[in-house]
């Protein structure tokens, strides 16, 4: 490898002299940290330190590859569908997606012609080139080609500009890149869904038809990626709500549950659990109104930086919002006594129900909704414990993930770039003391900077389930800025009125996110302690039903929830409804050498192994069994 790469040389001979094996998977460059496509030409005499091949495979590489597949499912697009505008296609998570304006509305009928189509176009080996225009050039061109919402992006850019285009074939669009440098690189693709998307996502703008696909860097990782969303859709807690009587979704609500009997029996072992590990780390427990003066909203900054969201009303000619959040609501119980430097920290917890507007077509089972359940916590301090304190959040958050099995990873959100209340100055020592905070605790950290709140910078959890996916759900935010605007104080060790640092927090995210995350994480067999029905009893016929009642009585008693299957219907078939359809972690069989023996045979889910207790001895464990947390 040379140390110096002469100006005029391609970036292929380049990799080349970095190795076959990065000659071979090398899909971009990186020249003094720009990205630039294969076909470059070196500007200027360049040193080998300065450049770095981004390949295939890499996160990186995965991206290019995924965007590049945008555009060849737009080329085929036009090709089968003539007078068809384009809109964006950028790459997103495990895949693409592409904005359309057909002469029709496409249909899922349509996704194998258009895969087809692809798969065309990359055996054609289609090269992809860089083109640069002026502003002016590039209005010219899309004017003439029809292309509205091409000429829109490009009229807001400033004049003089030099804009990069990329031609494949008959298909140009508007894009910095970098790109593959051919088709022929694209091969591990597949084409998921159609979907209606407003214009730059704003309602008031024509319905889009989006087409969304998978890509990846080799078609092992596909065929893996494949099988996982095949598993998914078993798990989809949507399926699996209905199936297990946890919750449903009326038409006079869309995007507000209805919690159904076992939902609410899980729901509530989750949210008991919630309460005593809060208790054991120094949280008292409030509740705020579920609807508040305008006034309020002002102070707090969210009636102008949050108002399309929330929903309103009117009372004795005032207007009230229905809260979005609980913290204004927090800021007021804080003030409704005076504090001393001796009080704080002060952590007080609330399961607050919220409600947010959410655009119908965005509204997913328990994952988007309208109504939910924030587990909160705001935590009130002095400026010289919030490392310690954001430190304990942390490591709150780990103990209670790990009684379920989720790892994490954390990502520090730093100040918007427009939309944020408060001094520069405040949020840069904000920022500091989380990242501080994640030293302390021992865990690293992802910068994800101008992801911050409008009112302070924030820790997002991001949980990793059974299958590998990944969740956001936590959250730790730390704000100077609204006990300031609320005029929070207490008083200091020499007397003089502070103002206390605050910190929002919450560990689950919302408990319907939470729940149905958990159903699809544990495919709806849920561990003892958390099950809906911990034990059901199944009666081999009526002449023991006595001796079953006694059984569910002794549990009843004992606060295990139970339920009591005395149905005149075959043995096996309430077997395969208790294990298989409803997943109850342990069904007790009752016949008669069973009531003889005052005994119970017992089986637990996912077993066909079965074995006879004395009902004493039975009744003596699965009360320490169902506490175990694990």
């Amino acid at each position: 490898m040379k140390e110096v790469y002469e100006k005029g040389m391609n970036m292929f001979a380049v990799a080349k002299d970095f190795g076959e094996e990065v000659a071979k998977k090398a899909v971009a460059a990186s020249i003094g940290g720009t990205l630039y496509d294969m076909g470059t030409i070196l500007p200027e005499d360049t040193k080998a330190g300065d450049i770095r091949f981004i390949l295939r495979d890499s996160e990186k590489g995965e991206e290019i590859l995924r965007h590049s597949t945008a555009h060849l499912m737009a080329h085929a697009v036009i090709r089968l569908f003539p007078g068809t505008k384009v809109a964006i296609g950028p790459a997103i998570e495990n895949g693409f997606y592409y904005d359309f304006d057909p002469p029709r509305e496409f249909t899922e009928e349509d996704l194998p012609a258009i895969e087809a189509e692809m798969k065309k176009i990359v055996k054609e080996n289609v090269k992809i080139e860089r083109i640069l225009m002026t502003r002016d050039e590039a209005l010219a061109f899309f004017e003439k080609a029809g292309e509205p919402y091409k000429v829109e992006i490009i009229k807001e850019i400033a004049q003089g500009d030099v804009l990069s285009f990329y031609k494949e074939g008959e298909f140009i669009d508007l894009c910095r890149g970098p790109h593959v440098p051919s088709t022929g690189a694209l091969k591990a693709f597949k084409l998921r869904s159609v979907a209606g998307a407003y214009w730059r996502g704003d309602s008031k703008n024509k319905m889009l038809q989006r087409i969304y696909g998978y890509a990846f860097s080799d078609q092992e990782k596909l065929d893996n990626f494949l099988k996982m969303m095949e598993e998914a859709e078993k798990r989809d807690h949507r399926k699996l709500g209905k199936e297990l009587d946890l919750f449903m979704i009326s038409e006079y609500g869309p995007g507000f549950p209805f919690w159904l009997e076992k939902g609410m029996a899980l729901r509530n072992a989750l949210q008991s659990f919630w309460l005593e590990i809060h208790r054991k780390n120094g949280y008292e427990f409030v509740q705020t109104p579920i609807m508040l003066n305008r006034q309020l909203w002002e102070i707090s900054g969210h009636w102008f930086n949050y108002r399309e969201n929330m929903y309103t009303s009117e009372i004795d000619d005032t207007e009230f919002a229905i809260k979005p959040m609980n913290c204004p609501g927090g800021m007021l119980i804080y003030k409704n006594g005076l504090h001393s430097y001796r009080d704080l920290p002060i952590r007080t917890g609330e399961l607050g129900l919220v409600h947010r507007h959410e655009a119908s077509g965005a509204l997913s089972g328990l994952f988007r909704v309208r109504t939910f359940t924030q587990d909160d916590a705001h935590i009130f301090m002095r400026e010289d414990q919030i490392t310690d304190e954001i430190c304990g959040v942390i490591l709150l958050y780990k103990k209670v993930y790990d009684v379920f099995n989720l790892d994490f990873t954390i990502e520090l959100s730093t100040r918007p770039e427009e939309t944020y209340i408060g001094e520069i100055a405040t949020w840069d020592i904000a920022e500091k003391a989380l990242a501080l905070a994640c030293e302390k605790a021992g865990f690293s950290y992802k910068l994800n900077p101008g992801d911050g709140a409008f009112y302070g910078p924030k820790l997002d959890f991001k949980l990793r389930d059974s299958m590998g996916r990944i969740w956001q759900c936590g959250t730790i935010q730390l704000d100077m800025n609204l006990p300031e605007r609320f005029d929070l104080t207490y008083v200091a060790e020499d007397g003089t009125k502070k103002r206390p640092i605050m910190i929002h927090r919450a560990l689950f995210g919302s408990i319907e996110r939470f729940v149905g995350i958990l159903i699809e994480h544990y495919a709806g067999a849920f561990p003892l302690w958390l099950a809906p029905v911990q034990v059901k009893i199944l009666t081999i016929n009526d002449d023991v039903a006595p001796y079953a009642k006694k059984v569910y009585d002794a549990l009843l008693d004992k606060n295990i929830r139970v339920e009591l299957d005395d149905r005149v219907e075959t043995i096996g078939y309430k077997i395969r409804e208790a294990n298989g359809k409803y997943k109850v972690p342990i069904q007790l069989i009752i016949g008669k050498n069973e009531m003889e023996k005052n005994e119970v045979n017992v089986r637990k889910y996912g077993s066909a192994q079965q074995k006879n207790e004395s009902l004493d001895g039975f009744l003596s464990h699965i009360v320490e069994d169902a506490k175990v947390r694990y």
